[in-house]
C-alpha cells in the first residue's frame, strides 16, 4: 500500500490533509461549527470543474513537476478580460465546452498512467509516467464564430508548447479565417498558457441593413390642450391646430436605408446580410418628394395635417376682415381663418379647422374638423355652430351646438348642446345657465342654474349628436314623402313630372343616407354596450337644474355644493 500511495503522490501530487498537519493541541481543543460560506452567483462565463475531474488530476501533475501553478481556469474572455459571449450564449456554448474538455482531459490523463498492471513490490520503485508532449485543444461555438484553444502540459520530458501544435488543433476543428496571429505567437511563451481559455480566432458577424427611416418635422397628432392661468382664465386666441407651411417646406425627413454587411464565420463560410428595406414615404395630396427622394415637401401653401396614412397639405383661407356682405357666404374644402367676426346672415363651411377671432352672430358654423372661437358666440336663438371634432370657445350665448367629440367653453347660456364626448366648463366662469346640454359622457362646470332657478337639463348617455342628425334625417324623409304625395295629385304637366324626378332622387338619396346612419349607429351602440362613465360634476347646483342619466332624472330642489352625480343600481346618486 506504501507503493501504491506513493505512485499517484509522484503522478498526482500528494494529497495535503490539513487536519494531520496542525498541531496536536490544535487537534484536541473543541471544534467550532463553522458558518456556512455565503453562496455565489454562478459565473455564467466560466466552466465550474468538480475537485476529482481529469482536468484537476492533470494540473497536480503538472504542479508536482513544475512546481507552484494557478489552477486551472476556462473563461470565455479575451486577453484583456472582457466577455466575448452573451450570458445566454455563454451558458450554452459552456455545455459543449464540458463534453471537449471531459474527452481531451481523459484521453490524456489515460496516457499519462503507467502502461503496467503490475503491483510494485514492497522496496520497489513504480514506473515512471510515459513523457508527453504538450498538447493543444481547439473549440468552436456553436455560430461558427469564434474559436478558442486550450492547452495541456508536457509530462516528464515532453516538448513544450509551440505555435505547430496550436495550428494543429485549430487545423482538425477546420478553423481557417480569423485567426490571432499575435496569440499564437506569444501564447507558447506566456507564464499562464496551460489550462487557460484563450480566444484563437474571431469570424465576422453579418450586420444586417437599417430600415429607412421617416422623420416628421410636423407633427401628425397636434396636442389639443387648454391651457389654463393663475386666474382661471383660457387664452382662446392661443389655440391653434393650424401647422402653416409654405411652398417647398419640408415636411418630413426620408432617411433611407442601408446595405447589409456580408459576415464570415472562422471556417470561412460566408454569412448572408439583409439590406434594410426602404421607408414608406406618407405622401399625399399636395405633398411631393424632392428630387434627390430623402424629403417630403408641401407643394401648394396651406396647412399641414396627418390624416392616419399619409400627410397632406390643405389650403387655408384667410379671412382678414368679417364675414358679411364683401366676402358672402364661405364654402371651402380646405381650413378657414376668419380675422374678424361671422356677421348675421352668412355661413361658413369648410372641411377642416375653421377659426375666428372675432365673434360669431346669427350665423352657421360648421367645420369638418375643430372649430375655435376666440370671443365666442352670440346667437340669437338662430346661431347654428357645428364641429366634426371638438369646439372652443370663449362663451357660447344663445346657440345650437353640436360637437361630434368635446366642448371647452368658459360659459354656457341658454344653449341646446349636443356633444358625443364630454362638456367642459370649468375656465372662467365656468357657468351653464339655461338651456340643455346633452352629452354622451360627462358634463363638468363649476355653476349649474342659477339663483333665479330658471330652467337648466343636463342629458347624459348615448350619442346625442348622430341621434339628432338621425331624427332630422327622418323628418326631411316624412317631408319628402308628403310633398311627393301632393305633387301627384297636381294636373299633369311638364313641370310636374320634372318635380317628381327631382324629389324622387332626392327621397332615394336620404332613404340610402338614413340606411347606411342605422348600421352605423348600431355598431356603435354595439361598441359602447358598457357606456363608461355617465357623470356630472360641478360646484354648485341651483334649483331648477335637472340631470337625466338613462331612464332615471333627478332635479335639484335647493341648493347643493358639489355636486357628483351618477347612475348607481338604476338611480341617480348625487353626492
Amino acid at each position: 500500500m506504501a507503493n501504491k500511495n506513493s505512485l499517484w503522490s509522484r503522478l498526482f501530487g500528494p494529497a495535503r490533509d490539513e487536519e494531520s498537519e496542525a498541531p496536536a493541541q490544535q487537534a484536541a481543543a473543541p471544534i467550532q461549527p463553522e458558518a456556512p460560506p455565503p453562496e455565489a452567483r454562478p459565473d455564467p462565463f466560466r466552466l465550474e470543474l468538480a475537485p476529482d475531474h481529469a482536468v484537476k488530476k492533470l494540473w497536480r501533475l503538472w504542479r508536482e513537476q513544475a512546481g507552484r501553478q494557478s489552477p486551472p481556469a476556462f473563461r470565455f474572455e479575451d486577453l484583456e478580460g472582457a466577455d466575448v459571449l452573451s450570458a445566454n450564449q455563454a451558458r450554452q456554448e459552456l455545455a459543449r465546452l464540458l463534453l471537449t474538455v471531459n474527452a481531451s482531459a481523459n484521453q490524456r490523463l489515460n496516457r499519462v498512467r503507467p502502461q503496467t498492471k503490475k503491483t510494485p513490490q514492497k522496496g520497489e520503485k513504480p514506473p515512471p509516467p510515459s513523457d508527453l508532449d504538450a498538447q493543444a485543444v481547439a473549440f468552436v461555438t456553436n455560430d461558427r464564430l469564434t474559436a478558442w484553444v486550450l492547452a495541456y502540459p508536457p509530462v516528464g520530458g515532453g516538448k513544450e508548447l509551440d505555435r505547430d501544435m496550436l495550428l494543429k488543433a485549430l487545423g482538425e476543428k477546420q478553423v481557417k479565417y480569423g485567426l490571432d496571429d499575435d496569440l499564437l505567437d506569444a501564447l507558447p511563451s506566456r507564464k499562464d498558457r496551460y489550462f487557460r481559455l484563450y480566444l484563437a480566432a474571431r469570424g465576422r458577424s453579418a450586420v444586417h441593413g437599417r430600415d429607412g427611416q421617416v422623420v416628421d418635422l410636423f407633427k401628425r397628432s397636434p396636442e389639443r390642450k387648454l391651457v389654463v392661468d393663475e386666474y382661471n382664465r383660457v387664452d382662446y386666441a392661443a389655440i391653434s391646430f393650424i401647422q402653416n407651411a409654405e411652398e417647398g417646406d419640408v415636411i418630413c425627413r426620408i432617411i433611407a436605408p442601408t446595405p447589409g454587411e456580408d459576415g464570415k464565420t472562422v471556417l470561412g463560410q460566408e454569412l448572408s446580410a439583409r439590406n434594410g428595406r426602404a421607408a414608406v414615404a406618407p405622401k399625399g395630396r399636395n405633398t411631393a418628394l424632392n428630387e434627390e427622394g430623402d424629403a417630403l415637401v408641401a407643394t401648394k401653401t396651406g396647412h399641414v395635417e396627418f390624416n392616419g396614412r399619409t400627410f397632406q397639405v390643405r389650403p387655408v383661407l384667410e379671412i382678414e376682415g368679417n364675414v358679411d356682405y364683401s366676402t358672402g357666404h364661405i364654402n371651402f374644402l380646405g381650413d378657414v381663418h376668419v380675422r374678424g367676426d361671422i356677421c348675421t346672415g352668412f355661413t361658413v363651411r369648410a372641411m377642416g379647422t375653421i377659426t375666428v377671432d372675432g365673434v360669431v352672430e346669427a350665423a352657421t358654423v360648421e367645420a369638418g374638423s375643430d372649430l375655435i372661437m376666440v370671443k365666442g358666440a352670440q346667437g340669437d336663438n338662430r346661431a347654428v355652430l357645428r364641429a366634426g371634432h371638438s369646439i372652443y370657445a370663449k362663451y357660447l350665448e344663445n346657440c345650437c351646438v353640436y360637437a361630434m367629440e368635446d366642448l371647452h367653453t368658459d360659459c354656457v347660456i341658454n344653449c341646446d348642446v349636443y356633444c358625443d364626448g364630454i362638456v367642459e366648463v370649468r375656465s372662467g366662469r365656468g357657468t351653464i345657465i339655461g338651456g340643455s346640454i346633452r352629452a354622451a359622457h360627462e358634463v363638468s362646470a363649476e355653476v349649474l342654474g342659477s339663483r333665479a332657478e330658471g330652467r337648466t337639463d343636463v342629458t347624459l348617455g348615448g350619442l346625442p349628436c348622430q341621434e339628432f342628425d338621425h331624427e332630422v334625417l327622418v323628418r326631411e324623409i316624412a317631408e319628402l314623402e308628403e310633398e311627393l304625395e301632393k305633387t301627384e295629385r297636381q294636373p299633369e304637366s311638364p313641370v310636374k313630372f320634372t318635380r317628381m324626378g327631382k324629389l324622387r332622387m332626392q327621397l332615394s338619396l336620404n332613404k340610402n343616407k338614413l340606411e347606411q346612419f342605422d348600421r352605423d349607429m348600431e355598431e356603435q351602440r354595439e361598441e359602447q354596450e358598457n357606456p363608461g362613465v355617465r357623470r356630472l360634476t360641478c360646484g354648485v347646483a341651483y334649483p331648477g337644474a335637472s340631470v337625466t342619466i338613462g331612464p332615471a332624472s333627478y332635479r335639484f330642489q335647493r341648493e347643493t355644493r358639489p355636486v357628483n352625480a351618477s347612475l348607481v343600481s338604476g338611480e341617480i346618486s348625487v353626492i
